[in-house]
């Protein structure tokens, strides 16, 4: 079972999460694992073998997009987010002591980056708007009128405080452990558990007025 049904199960018979575990989970695979020997392969490319950081590139691009897009939401930006993700990563190759997995080491870059993309173009967007989207941009908890479940869902995921979101997306989404985000976003397991379990308290919250439409459909 994916991971992201399971913060909505509670009774197998309520038609609303069955709904909400489809929509959690539908074009999101859990994050394959490395089929190759991290250190042997970052000691080909400290080497300079042009192959090996081919190989390193093709065997992550498609996790650390997975990532970066859950983020910005936007695939030119996922895009830039993914090649400067492997920029930064190959410049910093040498500071890695292989202490976690590399895939985990790449996913914290990941993170830094699809953060770092996302404030400024919510920067850029609350600079731009125009008088009459100034009480949506400055009232972002408003209730959002959207009737679609899935719209909603997205929508209120965006309005999770960062650290909840952060680690919503990366456990519940993405399927990678407590562990692994501590490592990603520099803090506790602890932390990070408790992150989510706020997260999902949140959205079951706001979204319970899904619960009835959906059983009555």
């Amino acid at each position: 079972m994916h991971p992201g049904g399971q913060w909505l199960r509670r009774d197998p018979r309520n038609p609303f999460e069955a709904v909400c575990v489809y929509v959690l989970s539908h074009g999101s695979n859990p994050a394959p694992g490395s089929q190759v020997d991290d250190q042997q392969l970052i000691g080909r490319i400290r080497a300079g073998d042009p192959a090996a950081e081919r190989q390193l590139f093709e065997t992550y691009a498609d996790r650390i997009h997975r990532i970066v897009f859950r983020f910005v939401g936007d695939p030119e930006a996922a895009q830039d987010c993914v090649q400067e993700t492997f920029i930064r990563a190959f410049d910093r190759l040498g500071t890695f002591r292989g202490e976690a997995a590399l895939g985990t080491w790449l996913g914290s870059i990941a993170v830094s980056v699809a953060l770092n993309a996302l404030r400024g173009r919510r920067r850029d967007e609350k600079r731009h708007a125009p008088w009459e989207e100034a009480e949506v941009v400055a009232a972002p908890s408003a209730r959002i009128s959207e009737p679609d479940l899935k719209t909603r869902l997205h929508a209120e995921i965006d309005q999770l405080p960062e650290g909840y979101r952060m680690v919503f997306l990366l456990h519940d989404v993405e399927g990678y452990t407590h562990e692994e985000i501590g490592t990603m976003l520099g803090v506790q397991s602890g932390t990070s558990k408790a992150q989510l379990f706020r997260a999902r308290a949140r959205l079951r919250e706001r979204l319970a007025d899904f619960a009835p439409e959906v059983s009555g459909a």
